[in-house]
């Protein structure tokens, strides 16, 4: 007990001491302010106090000095409250998480670049146009009422089939769930061991093939690799009743059944992308605990292992909001909508993908640009109830992937340890999901080899990243430390895309050189040109 209390008391003087300097700097910085507010007045040339972001980077909040005030003594706040929420994190990580959360979104809602009045830039749109900005803008806000979502992109701004997902490829295998689609070779040779792609099942499948010149599978294609990805059905009443389970039968291991039965091959490479690599991650352990040695490598995008660092999104996972989010997928007909899924993704980054564009669409009345990514990211769909339930509970709140045979998946016992089969692993520094150093940990939990690679960038950005763009950068490290940031420390940094890294592993594990399979075969015959029906589901 003593100890205890003493622990407590060292850790809350540590806090005072924290909030105290917290005020201290706000306090300076206020004063800093004050004076060059004064030479201002008198023509004197001053410097900001505090760095500015994107929120700010008209000329606008520069030129007009009450402007200029403001947004400082707004930053200026801002940092004194996110200063206030980190004292928390020498009492509890738990709180100190929560809080830090909170306060940002309460710092980024109250910022003056979010109301007419404070904004200038918006001030000047209104005077230039005549105030048509904020009719147009209350149009917009009407049309994404109804929409039920703050609009990122255009609705038509892309068609699925024609802009985006236009590798050519067949659907040559249908089920209730998944359509599994076969890309057309683009090489005279191929390697014998074909890949088998598995994306999110809470997004559609063509994050991965966008548009040609940034797409993951047409590059793969034209690397000389037979590329089949699972395309997951929108749910509607007809798949209301699938549990975990039927995810994972109707998922990747019907999948690899057909594809063996396509190619000839014995053995696959599978890629899991986020929520596709867990149920990689349990595909893997159940066919390892029954004796499958169906896949050759894995490689995950990603994805977590251990749920302890699960990033800001466990902010909104305790008892009381699952058994509120439960309540709501009970009332909703059986299914999470994807809307809700999209809001709380769209919070970890608020500025960005949030008060960006009411700024931008309500106050500035401006249709917001075409951008392939952020209509995928609008393109929501549909979960069931029983799946997202049990990923909820078993996974994030349980963490019990990572305990021996606590997760049961067909009746079997998961057991990470027990997968030896060789990995790359992707992580990205910016990721708001999946935290890299959580990623990390797959290095100690599996059984087999793992490679893994830490790029720039965030969830999306840093796996989407053709080489031909020349941008990002990646490190690698073969040290076998159990420490991400002494691992980061030693690692060899490379310029441009991890890709170039991915393509020689992957070849190494892929197998001779062959001539390209058939699409499709006698018995699972092409149903219909990609990307399939499945994906265009509303």
């Amino acid at each position: 007990m003593w100890k205890t209390m003493f622990e407590t008391m060292n850790k809350t003087v540590a806090a005072i001491g924290q909030i105290q300097q917290a005020s201290t700097v706000a306090a300076l910085k206020g004063m800093e302010l004050t004076a060059n507010t004064y030479a201002s007045l008198w023509g004197g040339s001053t410097s900001e106090v505090v760095e500015t972001d994107a929120r700010f980077k008209e000329e606008a909040w520069r030129e007009n000095l009450g402007a200029d005030v403001m947004k400082q003594a707004y930053l200026i706040t801002s940092e004194w409250m996110k200063d206030m929420a980190d004292s928390y994190e020498v009492i509890d990580p738990e709180i100190h998480q929560r809080t830090k959360f909170w306060t940002k979104q309460i710092a980024d809602a109250l910022s003056p670049s979010n109301f007419i009045m404070t904004n200038p830039v918006v001030m000047q749109e209104i005077v230039k146009t005549g105030g048509t900005n904020l009719m147009q803008g209350f149009q917009n806000l009407l049309d994404d009422m109804q929409r039920g979502r703050v609009s990122h992109t255009r609705k038509d701004a892309f068609k699925v089939g024609v802009d985006l997902a236009n590798t050519p490829g067949k659907v040559v295998y249908r089920n209730p769930l998944i359509e599994l689609i076969q890309y057309t070779p683009t090489t005279k040779k191929v390697h014998a061991v074909p890949m088998l792609m598995i994306p999110p099942w809470i997004n559609k499948y063509y994050v991965m093939d966008m548009k040609p010149e940034n797409s993951m599978f047409k590059y793969l294609v034209d690397s000389g690799f037979t590329v089949f990805v699972i395309s997951w059905k929108n749910p509607d009443e007809s798949v209301l009743h699938l549990e975990w389970d039927d995810y994972l039968d109707l998922g990747p291991l019907d999948a690899i059944r057909v594809i063996k039965a396509i190619t000839g091959s014995e053995v696959v490479n599978m890629a899991g992308y986020c929520l596709g690599g867990i149920i990689e991650q349990t595909a893997l352990a159940y066919m390892a605990a029954t004796g499958d040695d169906s896949v050759n490598s894995a490689t995950y995008f990603t994805t977590h292992q251990d749920f302890t660092i699960a990033g800001d999104v466990t902010v909104f996972i305790d008892e009381p909001q699952v058994q509120f989010l439960e309540w709501l997928i009970d009332v909703s007909g059986g299914y999470l909508d994807g809307k809700n899924i999209a809001a709380t993704f769209n919070m970890l980054r608020s500025n960005d993908l949030l008060w960006n564009y009411i700024v931008h669409n309500y106050m500035l009345g401006k249709t917001p640009p075409d951008f392939d990514l952020l209509y995928w990211n609008s393109d929501n769909t549909r979960v069931p109830g029983k799946v997202h339930k049990f990923l909820v509970r078993e996974f994030f709140m349980g963490n019990k992937l990572i305990k021996k045979n606590e997760l049961t998946v067909k009746g079997v016992g998961v057991d990470l340890a027990n997968i030896k089969t060789p990995t790359y692993t992707v992580a990205a520094m910016g990721d708001h999901i999946v935290p890299w150093e959580g990623a990390f940990l797959m290095r100690e939990l599996l059984g087999g080899p793992v490679r893994f690679v830490l790029t720039t960038g965030g969830h999306i950005a840093g796996v989407i990243n053709h080489p031909d763009k020349k941008r990002r950068e990646f490190w690698l490290n073969d040290d076998d430390t159990t420490n991400p940031n002494t691992w980061l420390a030693g690692a060899d940094h490379q310029e441009g895309s991890w890709w170039v890294d991915w393509v020689p592993w992957l070849s190494e594990r892929s197998g001779k050189q062959v001539t390209a399979p058939s699409m499709g075969n006698d018995e699972f015959e092409p149903i219909m040109d990609a990307p399939g029906a499945y994906v265009v589901e509303e």
